[in-house]
């Protein structure tokens, strides 16, 4: 299971800030002028050998004059929900104030661990000024700054070591784990249902029906696999929540534990701002791709024009990352659901593929050498041998060469075409290390 540290406080505490260093990004942006984080952002943080997400949240206010106000607090209360650890950020130079108490009321209630983060501590004689956040009852504070890093690996100890234990059961056969996902009321649950045969999941046209992430083993047609149906919506007494922004952090769990992702998007709404976000998740975490449109009984004019200019636009969208199949379903008339599942294999199969260090040789040198890697500087680049890393969870594919500082990111996507104009990698994210020989 992911771990999700949420990151909350009132406005212009460096949140923001703290949000790139962890992530080693520039996704959020940062400015002196409070509330400037309103939209969400959502990173990946490697520390001791765990990996987990990171999602960046606007400051909470009360009774302020922002019209967003409401909207940013709910997504406040949504990623504080959804998190395992939660990180309180405060400003040791401006000390306590009353946001600050609110927000530790709030932080109190969710019974999750928090760590009262000491921001803006940029030399040692601003430490001492941190005791007074022992005020908030949360603990012990952190101090550091986000600017420069200092503290932040004390900090990252305390988050890995607050993170539950897992206790998740390990699949009994090395089968690979298909997740269905997409924005809410797009019929994945409806999908699930039509691969069972049964109506083992609650489907009604209420957005964000599906409660919890459900683990499902297929055995029918030839074709093993576990079925990961992504949660939806949950609590919603509790909550008046974003639905589009809570599926993107509920599915965040079941992409990441994943071999391939079924993107689900509506043929009636086409490929919208949501769905872009979604699939970056998915190819963020290097994941599998199989997109399916669904609802495709629906559409009253399929002629081929229309087929054809809708896998344009998707894959335009998509692009660089344009080697991964896209089909036209109907969960309702079970239209094509079949080759769902079937596709997802294939997919699987070819993030498992192993190319021969001599095939990789053979055919690719001879390539290379008709369109060489550009000059650089009168210093010519030549590749000298190619070979394929062990299967692991991507294929990697490293390229050994004399100048490997000066291959740029072009040239690298040459490669990679290369690669799977030769070879099956359809669905699947393909890594290009180049390394000195």
């Amino acid at each position: 299971m992911s771990n999700i540290v949420a990151i909350a406080g009132r406005p212009n505490v460096g949140k923001s800030t703290l949000f790139n260093r962890l992530t080693q990004t520039h996704q959020a942006i940062v400015n002196e002028e409070a509330g400037t984080t309103r939209d969400r952002h959502y990173g990946k943080v490697e520390w001791c050998g765990q990996e987990f997400s990171v999602i960046d949240t606007g400051g909470w206010v009360v009774r302020s004059e922002d019209v967003f106000e409401e909207e940013i607090n709910k997504q406040v209360q949504i990623a504080v929900e959804e998190a395992d650890v939660i990180l309180m950020v405060v400003d040791v130079v401006n000390g306590l104030t009353d946001f600050d108490d609110e927000v530790a009321q709030i932080l109190r209630r969710s019974n999750k661990p928090v760590i009262v983060v000491a921001n803006k501590a940029d030399n040692y004689g601003l430490h001492a000024q941190s005791a007074e956040f022992y005020r908030l009852g949360l603990g012990d504070p952190v101090c550091i700054s986000a600017i420069n890093g200092s503290g932040t690996g004390d900090l990252l100890d305390k988050i890995v070591s607050l993170f539950p234990e897992k206790n998740e059961e390990e699949p009994e056969e090395d089968l690979p784990r298909i997740a269905v996902v997409g924005r809410p009321n797009v019929g994945k649950s409806s999908l699930m249902n039509a691969f069972i045969g049964e109506g083992r999941h609650i489907v009604t046209d209420i957005a964000g029906t599906t409660r919890d992430a459900i683990h499902t083993k297929y055995n029918k047609f030839g074709l093993k696999c576990y079925l990961i149906d992504t949660a939806g919506i949950r609590k919603k007494n509790k909550v008046n929540e974003d639905l589009e922004y809570y599926s993107v952090i509920r599915a965040i769990r079941a992409i990441e534990q994943a071999d391939v992702c079924v993107m689900m998007l509506d043929a009636t709404r086409g490929f919208e701002g949501q769905d872009m976000h979604i699939c970056s998740v998915i190819l963020k975490n290097r994941k599998g791709l199989v997109l399916c449109v669904n609802k495709w009984d629906l559409i009253e004019d399929k002629t081929q024009s229309l087929i054809d200019n809708y896998t344009h636009a998707i894959r335009e969208r998509l692009a660089p990352f344009t080697d991964f199949p896209i089909l036209f379903t109907s969960a309702l008339t079970k239209q094509r659901i079949l080759r769902i599942l079937e596709t997802a294999s294939e997919v699987y199969k070819n993030r498992r593929r192993h190319i021969p260090t001599a095939q990789l040789n053979d055919t690719l040198l001879p390539l290379i050498e008709k369109t060489p890697p550009p000059a650089w500087k009168g210093k010519y680049i030549k590749i000298k041998y190619i070979t394929q890393l062990p299967a692991g969870s991507i294929p990697t594919f490293v390229f050994f060469c004399n100048l490997p500082q000066w291959i740029k990111e072009p040239y690298k996507r040459f490669l990679e075409n290369k690669i799977r104009e030769n070879w099956n990698f359809n669905g699947t994210p393909i890594l290009i290390a180049i390394r000195e020989k």
